[in-house]
């Protein structure tokens, strides 16, 4: 059984086209369960907060419940079961019914067996997850908080070309054309001939249909890609700098380095060269920045 393909299966749209990584969340959730804990079964009831704050920190910008996905993961086939005390099955999705009847869920046992039998199965199957639903920049913090360590992982070998490959130039082109400085605080730092602490990010990420154009691409420091990635910052179709409302900074470097960002205008790349595209700012601004905006 190919079980990265399986695990690709799983929904990472609403609908209504939404951003919605709430199963993948579960699963790599589950997955650190499983590498630190075994194969044991997870009670909602003790699982909630953990849940609640992956999908406050890493889910779509609406609130959203922790049932949820606890929930309709069980409608993927051999990835996910849940039981309650009584030995029925998942009473749905309301937090209530999963607490008052002591839902626990845990990962089928096919899939148990073959992360027991391929040790090198699990690190393959969150680098999958990670890879197909969030933007590099949020790995590591999504690794911490569900306990899992992809420092060695083997690159998933299931993914497909375009959920891993990224084009190698891409990078370059993105720094050139802004001249190695970021478009949000104007850092430009070498090491011996060497930019460093420059990323080239993208406003629409690439696991949701963004490019590896200029179009959708900015030149940002390693803290503003990670706060943009975050939905603290973002931007207006004007390429007018945002701050999350919801963003508190109380040390002076927090609100001169963040705060003080808001309403101004983003850097822009060298006469000639594509802007940020308005459509990609539009994506970023409903499915990762944190409404509302601060005045400016």
């Amino acid at each position: 059984m190919d079980w990265g393909e399986r695990v690709l299966g799983v929904r990472r749209y609403s609908r209504n086209g939404e951003r919605a990584p709430h199963k993948p969340l579960l699963l790599l959730y589950a997955l650190g369960r499983f590498r630190n804990e075994g194969a044991g079964p997870i009670e909602f009831s003790a699982a909630e907060d953990d849940l609640d704050r992956l999908l406050r920190e890493f889910g779509p910008p609406r609130p959203t419940s922790p049932g949820y996905p606890f929930h309709h993961l069980t409608n993927d086939d051999r990835l996910w079961l849940v039981e309650t005390a009584n030995g029925g099955g998942s009473p749905g999705s309301g937090v209530g019914p999963l607490r008052a009847q002591r839902a626990a869920g845990r990962l089928h046992p096919d899939l148990a067996a073959a992360l027991t039998e391929d040790r090198g199965l699990l690190a393959r199957l969150a680098r999958v997850l990670l890879d197909a639903t969030f933007a590099p920049s949020l790995h590591a913090d999504i690794c911490q908080m569900v306990g899992l360590d992809l420092e060695d992982a083997e690159l998933a070998v299931h993914a497909r070309p375009e959920v891993v490959r990224r084009d190698p130039a891409f990078r370059q082109d993105v720094l050139e054309a802004y001249e190695f400085s970021c478009a949000f605080c104007g850092y430009d730092g070498w090491l011996g001939g060497v930019a460093v602490g420059l990323d080239a990010a993208h406003v629409r990420w690439r696991t949701y249909g963004g490019p590896d154009s200029l179009g959708n691409g900015l030149c940002l420091c390693a803290l503003h890609h990670r706060l943009f990635d975050r939905g603290v910052l973002g931007l207006t179709g004007e390429r007018v700098i945002t701050v999350s409302q919801k963003y508190i900074a109380r040390a002076d470097t927090s609100r001169s380095n963040v705060l003080a960002l808001s309403g101004r205008p983003a850097g822009e790349p060298q006469t000639g060269l594509p802007v940020v595209d308005p459509q990609h700012i539009d994506w970023h601004t409903r499915q990762v920045f944190r409404r509302p905006a601060r005045a400016a």
